[in-house]
């Protein structure tokens, strides 16, 4: 049952919020485990993290932007508060999203330092990146300051470890809590500056919308860079007292069906994308300790239903909504009421209204205003400057319906339609279709320009006896409009996904659009 939320209380500092934890949960609770396998209590994490935020200042100074660029681990946790502990605002970065995006970012950010690990760039193989990110940011290996702990340090650690709130700056809750970068999936990635008190606010949130219970353990495996691995996966077990652990990669589809059963864990995160991979090689017991699976970023597949209904019965799939821009979460399903077909109820404290979108007779474009909407974009001109949202007012970009008990269906992205003969396609309804007809296999849509109807559609998909023949046939025998049928197949080895598991749309755009200027 959902409790009652007031945006006053949820409104902290992320520092104060994380000591008012130990102080409720006990600082020799355990607290945050990763792959090394040593799991950490408050106490320890405090110590660690004040050691940390020591060495920076010692060896970096003061920056009000610091970068980091790291994996899911004890050591990203760690080095995000200790960044706090300094009134550094951390900016993440996509390790993932190329060359030219975190060019964009450093710039953008105006950064002089990045953190990460030598141990991390060189498993990653971010080797050659890294050498060409030293031409225009500062790199800094947290292994090197590591080895320069003194007794000064260790001194300096144990007191902010016993009087944190004297150790850690002053932050208000207005402050900058993270600079996060849009996921790119439609175009350049924009700087989205969260305050303190967004992220802290969205984590209340999601105790008041599920009853989130504070013997569970959570299994983290998206990366930091990612909003929803950040506050879902990061911030929400260590703010409410959960135990977590916190897996470098989503990649490892061997790896991690294992470890979700070794580690006992209740609750996973996690996109339909991994999670259906994940399905393929895990055991049938592999999650059988899992109480729900959280998915974001993407709609999840009915074949990534099918399985865990099939196969493993039990952990149940709670498909949710968010957009980096509310910290991420807007809203999710219940373990207790959910809903199928639907990303939930909007998280309490949140108000909505949907604009009217032509062409689409049921829905609109929906807008989002509650303690959880980023404090604003970070004016490429000008830096310093933060454009909030108008009146408070996030324009998802999303074309929904919500229905007469609040759930949420998401019909698409209103750059996700097209407009064919003057008709509005969806295209992740054309999707739908494709993923219906060969579920074993990964399919995007597209729209190109056609100077007879306007746009027209290109199937991209990686099944190699893809026909427009069977799509035809099947519309025919279910009743689905003609236009949603797609003129031009086009076929790969793998569709491109972003690190965040989203699938990625500029890619297959230019892809698309060169295909068919060469026809």
């Amino acid at each position: 049952m959902e409790r009652s939320f007031n945006a006053e209380d949820a409104s902290a500092s992320l520092f104060g919020a994380l000591i008012k934890a130990k102080s409720t949960m006990g600082a020799e609770r355990v607290i945050i485990e990763d792959q090394e396998r040593q799991p950490i209590t408050y106490k320890e994490f405090f110590q660690r993290t004040f050691a940390l935020a020591r060495l920076i200042s010692k060896h970096i100074g003061s920056e009000p932007r610091t970068g980091l660029m790291l994996p899911t681990s004890i050591g990203g946790a760690m080095s995000f508060f200790a960044l706090h502990a300094n009134g550094t605002t951390p900016v993440m970065i996509n390790f993932t999203s190329g060359q030219a995006n975190i060019k964009a970012a450093v710039n953008l950010t105006r950064l002089k330092t990045i953190l990460t690990s030598r141990r991390f760039v060189e498993q990653a193989k971010l080797d050659e990146l890294v050498e060409a990110m030293q031409g225009y940011v500062n790199i800094v290996y947290l292994d090197d300051l590591r080895k320069k702990v003194t007794v000064d340090v260790k001194a300096y650690a144990l007191w902010g470890s016993m009087f944190p709130k004297l150790a850690a700056h002053k932050a208000k809750p207005s402050d900058p809590g993270v600079i996060l970068f849009t996921s790119g999936s439609f175009g350049s990635p924009r700087g989205v500056v969260l305050s303190q008190s967004n992220l802290t606010s969205n984590v209340a949130q999601l105790d008041c919308h599920i009853d989130i219970k504070r013997d569970w353990i959570a299994f983290n495996p998206m990366p930091i860079f990612h909003s929803l691995g950040l506050t879902g996966g990061v911030l929400m077990p260590l703010l409410l007292g959960l135990r977590s652990f916190q897996y470098p990669s989503p990649l490892h589809v061997k790896q991690i069906p294992s470890l979700i059963k070794e580690t006992k864990a209740s609750l996973f995160f996690s996109t339909d994308t991994f999670l259906n991979q994940y399905a393929r090689t895990a055991e049938p017991d592999s999650f059988s300790t899992l109480d729900f699976i959280v998915c974001g970023a993407e709609k999840v597949r009915e074949e990534t239903h099918h399985l865990f209904k099939t196969q493993f019965g039990g952990a149940e799939i709670l498909e949710g909504y968010g957009v980096t821009e509310s910290s991420p979460v807007v809203a999710v399903n219940n373990p207790a009421h959910n809903r199928h077909g639907t990303v939930g109820q909007l998280l309490p404290g949140m108000s909505y209204r949907l604009d009217p979108v032509e062409g689409i007779a049921l829905g609109g474009r929906l807008f989002i205003k509650g303690p959880n909407i980023m404090a604003g974009y970070l004016n490429e001109a000008n830096p310093d400057l933060i454009e909030a949202p108008l009146d408070g007012w996030h324009d998802t970009g999303d074309i929904v319906n919500i229905d007469d008990e609040g759930y949420i269906h998401i019909l698409g992205r209103v750059k996700r339609f097209a407009k064919i003969a003057g008709e509005m396609v969806s295209l992740t309804a054309v999707e739908r279709i494709a993923e219906v007809v060969w579920p074993q296999n990964r399919h995007a849509v597209v729209a190109v320009a056609d100077d007879k109807k306007g746009e027209r559609l290109v199937l991209i998909t990686d099944h190699s006896s893809a026909d427009i023949a069977t799509l035809t046939d099947w519309a025919k025998e279910n009743g689905a409009p003609v236009l949603a049928i797609p003129k031009k197949i086009l076929k790969v080895n793998e569709v491109p996904v972003l690190g965040s598991g989203k699938t990625d749309y500029v890619t297959l755009q230019r892809l698309a659009d060169i295909e068919v200027r060469a026809a």
